[in-house]
């Protein structure tokens, strides 16, 4: 199982970032995927998730309504669209699966959130 998480970077307050995370070595398109976080000096933090087919996804509260994951089945990828960006969304963002009860993360991607 690998996942590769990409998209991250520098973007001031109020702006966009488009996360994408890869991922190989398992049946993608029967799998849960989800998107979670961890800001400096602070513990892992669930952000997100989507179901096999997409048809049903749940967010954490810090993020309703500004964040939305999506995946791409054909490509083995899902997304984490992010708007309207604050400071304390900065983090290192990854993408964990279960496969066979044991958890995947890739090695997560950096967002800042600075002006």
């Amino acid at each position: 199982v690998q996942l590769v998480e990409s998209g991250g970077g520098l973007v001031q307050p109020g702006g966009s970032l488009k996360l994408s995370c890869a991922a190989s070595g398992f049946t993608f398109s029967s799998s849960v995927m989800n998107w979670y976080r961890q800001a400096p000096g602070k513990g892992r933090e669930w952000v997100a998730f989507i179901t096999p087919t997409g048809g049903s996804t749940t967010y954490a509260d810090s993020v309703k309504g500004r964040f939305t994951i999506s995946r791409d089945n054909l490509k083995k990828t899902v997304y984490l669209q992010m708007n309207s960006l604050k400071p304390e969304d900065t983090a290192v963002y990854y993408c964990k699966v279960v496969v066979l009860f044991r958890d995947y993360w890739g090695k997560g991607t950096l967002v800042t959130v600075s002006s």
